[in-house]
């Protein structure tokens, strides 16, 4: 698109409120260091579980004074929303909370959490400097492809359209035949869904013949899922478009919570209503900048189900520093991995994304595969299941043969450990109209 190549090459910089977006480090530290204290007096008054917590640490209220004392806090995770389940978390009356945000429940029982009108709209005020950032605004016409519903990403990405005046178009996910025709028809300039999906659209636009420039998309938030660099490079040929990162989940505040920006060398933390940390996920300890390890955050500003030190899982890095974008906010690296369901296979650790990473330069593959682990006679099997793309002749034994080699190399190189690699015929992966199941584990079957 004509208008998306004027902003890459000018890294045209939108920003939606450059007051907090833009402050000064040392003013910002002192907000999150009033607002901490605040968040941790409602959490201990009104939150019997985690004043347990506290008062097993031996911590109070009154024991922060700065963010510096977060390290004081104990830590929260998953399996306390899911034991506390369902209003054992709230620090607000049953009647301010006005919705219910969750996960499927898919692993056990559901995590929901609690928003209150102030929640909504600090949620709505962090996804709209997302999409600001993007080149949004009241000229946009936003396709959401997310689904709609306890997930946030729907609800999430709808909320933040409307508050920058943009026309937006709930589709949802699913229906991909129509979702073509309703980008089309309507001149969607913005796509919003997850990045697998997205791939599936912008592979299916090209089978429908429709050639990208017949589209206005200009750029697009994707996130819900991990992905790679070399998957944003093949989304943005196949589409032509800018293709961003935006990073959320329920506990925290969905999608908005950190965002991508033009410079496309991390995503900004609206550090005014959530403060990050990276931990090592073994020892606990605080990881300095440009150091991977566990994602941490606290909410600064939720008052529903306000999260202290909450365990992400997530692997990632931080970086301090001003943007060429003007932004002073922290920057989280894109998401490698999860401490939670990283593969262990033969004493590697072992992530989907570096896999995908070296499928995505393979130029006969397409961006759709399938890890699969067993185990044989006690060792792990590690096999990849790597569709070609519909050019690749399927009856050329050799070329397969060869195709097949370099890319367990590239596989082995990358990993330090050898994978079985099959190649399968175009459309033989099942696809996703949601999150990517890339991962099939049968060492756990039977257990």
């Amino acid at each position: 698109m004509e208008d998306s190549e004027v902003m890459r090459q000018k890294k045209i910089h939108y920003i939606y409120n450059k007051e907090m977006e833009c402050m000064d480090p040392e003013e910002r530290r002192k907000l999150q260091g009033e607002r901490l204290r605040k968040t941790v007096e409602l959490e201990y008054a009104n939150v019997p579980a985690y004043r347990a917590r506290m008062d097993e640490a031996g911590v109070k209220p009154e024991d922060i004074n700065s963010i510096d004392d977060i390290v004081k806090l104990p830590f929260m995770q998953k399996t306390d929303l899911r034991d506390n389940f369902p209003f054992g978390l709230f620090a607000a009356d049953r009647k301010d909370i006005i919705r219910i945000q969750g996960s499927s429940g898919t692993t056990g029982k559901p995590v929901v959490s609690g928003y209150t009108q102030n929640d909504i709209d600090v949620w709505t005020e962090m996804v709209a400097r997302a999409i600001k950032c993007a080149g949004g605004g009241e000229d946009d016409v936003i396709q959401i492809a997310y689904g709609y519903g306890l997930f946030t990403g729907g609800l999430g990405a709808h909320q933040g359209a409307t508050k920058v005046g943009a026309m937006v178009v709930p589709m949802s996910s699913g229906n991909t035949q129509r979702q073509i025709m309703m980008m089309k028809e309507l001149g969607a300039t913005m796509l919003c869904c997850t990045p697998s999906y997205a791939t599936y659209l912008a592979e299916t636009i090209r089978e429908m013949g429709i050639n990208p420039s017949e589209l206005k998309i200009k750029s697009g938030y994707f996130g819900a899922e991990p992905w790679t660099e070399e998957m944003r490079q093949h989304l943005e040929e196949l589409l032509d478009f800018d293709a961003f990162d935006i990073y959320g989940l329920t506990e925290i505040g969905g999608p908005g919570v950190a965002f991508e920006c033009f410079e496309k060398n991390g995503m900004h933390i609206n550090e005014d209503h959530v403060l990050a940390e990276i931990i090592d996920p073994v020892t606990e300890e605080p990881l300095p900048d440009g150091v991977p390890g566990e994602l941490v955050f606290t909410t600064l500003t939720k008052t529903g189900t306000p999260m202290i030190r909450y365990r992400t899982h997530d692997i990632c890095t931080l970086t301090h520093g001003t943007c060429a974008c003007g932004r002073t906010t922290v920057k989280m690296s894109r998401i490698t991995g999860r401490t939670d369901d990283m593969l262990v296979i033969r004493g590697v650790n072992v992530f989907p994304s570096q896999i995908e990473s070296v499928l995505l330069g393979v130029e006969e593959a397409s961006a759709h595969y399938m890890i699969v682990v067993d185990r044989v006679n006690s060792q792990d099997k590690l096999t990849v299941q790597v569709e070609l793309k519909e050019d690749v002749d399927m009856g050329d034994a050799a070329k397969l043969a060869a195709i097949a080699s370099r890319i367990k190399t590239n596989i082995k190189q990358t990993l330090l450990i050898s994978a079985k690699v099959e190649l399968v015929p175009p459309k033989t992966i099942p696809r996703s109209e949601g999150k990517a199941k890339r991962i099939t584990d049968n060492r756990h079957i039977g257990f």
